[in-house]
């Protein structure tokens, strides 16, 4: 919605306001006349700089120049005095500042709505500081790198790949194949993250639910390492198996958007599988050993190994491309075995061309039978990984789970 003239210089006023409320409540306890800046500098600062702003509509850039050089410069110099007094070597007032006029003059010639979203970003990053700080402290260089890795994987190499189909039939795309590198890469640095935060069994179930949403593979994966370097804890297999119940809830949501008739052949079963699952990981995070907490909860020490991350989407990737071909190949008829070998890498994608098919008359019968049985070997891959990357125990417990839950949805289907 357009902003009139004073509603502009309304909210200038507003961005030096809000910052400056930040900055008086953290230095509420110095004297009157004892600081550079309080509320009503902030807000004046803002408020001279939308005015600085609209004079350089009328007369030019000299005259945003005019008042903005002397204004920066007198601040500078008051806040030295009051720094050189007490000590302080920060600069961030002084930025503070200079932010707030250059909002001000922004929220009168620019986007208004940016300049109030910059504003309330630089307000929470200073209201933050204890937090951050205390973050920053506990950060090792190991996370660290890892971080500064996931974001070269995303911005840096992502933006290179070509975005198309190569080989035979199509059977390749780089740039997907390298976003699922992406992905498990994500996947991985966010659970070390709730588990490290919250401990074994909360964080188990935050990584889970979070995991799972976009690659249930991925979290069993990196819970199974951890399992494997802490094994007294329940949680990890329990967040596994939560993760294959997300994993099912979103195969069914994928069909209710493409085909809501095929949903009904499919709902009683993927019903059947959530419930199961979701109870015996709920009840395996809520039985885990109540003294482990977040100091205990990583014992891997690295968020994750890129080496391995690439080994299993090379892995999946040539899976994918399988199915790609077979696909191709052989046609329609062969959709129970492009399924079968689909499902090994990700049950989304098969998901998807089945409902598609199936809304546009590919037979129910026929149609349900391949997405659940992309569902059951989807399930039966991730057993073979919790049991190579968690041990034969954590393999064994968790293929037990999932078996249950699936007879459970075989015999809602037959039923």
């Amino acid at each position: 919605m357009p902003l009139g003239l004073l509603e502009r210089l309304g909210l200038s006023l507003a961005i030096g306001f809000l910052v400056g409320v930040e900055r008086g409540w953290r230095a509420r306890d110095v004297a009157e006349g004892g600081r550079t800046a309080g509320i009503r500098t902030y807000a004046l600062t803002g408020l001279l700089g939308g005015v600085a702003g609209l004079l350089s509509q009328t007369l030019g850039g000299w005259a945003f120049a005019t008042i903005g050089l002397p204004f920066a410069a007198a601040f500078i110099w008051f806040k030295l005095r009051e720094q050189g007094e007490e000590g302080d070597y920060s600069v961030t007032a002084i930025v503070a500042a200079l932010l707030v006029f250059a909002l001000g003059a922004y929220a009168v010639i620019g986007d208004w709505q940016l300049a109030a979203a910059a504003s309330v970003a630089a307000t929470l990053l200073l209201a933050f500081k204890g937090v951050l700080h205390g973050w920053l402290k506990q950060l090792t260089w190991v996370e660290l790198r890892s971080a500064l890795i996931l974001l070269a994987m995303s911005f840096i190499v992502l933006p290179l790949l070509p975005d198309r189909d190569f080989g035979p039939h199509g059977s390749v795309n780089p740039y997907e194949l390298w976003l699922l590198t992406i992905a498990m890469a994500g996947i991985s640095f966010v659970a070390y993250a709730a588990i490290k935060t919250f401990g074994p069994s909360r964080g188990a179930l935050v990584a889970s639910v979070a995991g799972a949403l976009v690659s249930s593979t991925a979290i069993t994966l990196y819970l199974a390492r951890l399992q494997k370097s802490a094994p007294n804890s329940k949680a990890y297999l329990g967040g596994a198996l939560l993760a294959g119940a997300i994993m099912a809830g979103r195969m069914g949501l994928i069909v209710l958007a493409l085909s809501p008739a095929l949903l009904q052949r499919l709902i009683y079963p993927i019903g059947a599988f959530v419930i199961v699952s979701t109870a015996l990981g709920l009840a395996l995070v809520w039985r885990s050993q109540p003294m482990e907490t977040a100091e205990t909860a990583s014992p891997l020490r690295s968020p994750f190994d890129l080496r391995m991350v690439l080994k299993l989407a090379l892995a999946l990737g040539a899976v994918t491309a399988a199915a790609k071909i077979s696909s191709a190949v052989y046609g329609p008829g062969s959709l129970l075995a492009v399924a079968a070998i689909a499902g090994v890498a990700d049950v989304d994608a098969i998901t998807l061309a089945t409902a598609k098919m199936a809304a546009n008359g590919l037979d129910l019968g026929l149609a349900a039978q391949a997405v659940l049985l992309a569902g059951a070997v989807d399930s039966a891959s991730k057993a073979v990984l919790a049991t190579v990357f968690g041990g034969v125990r954590f393999g064994a417990l968790f293929a037990g789970g999932t078996l249950l839950a699936a007879a459970a949805a075989a015999a809602a289907y037959w039923i």
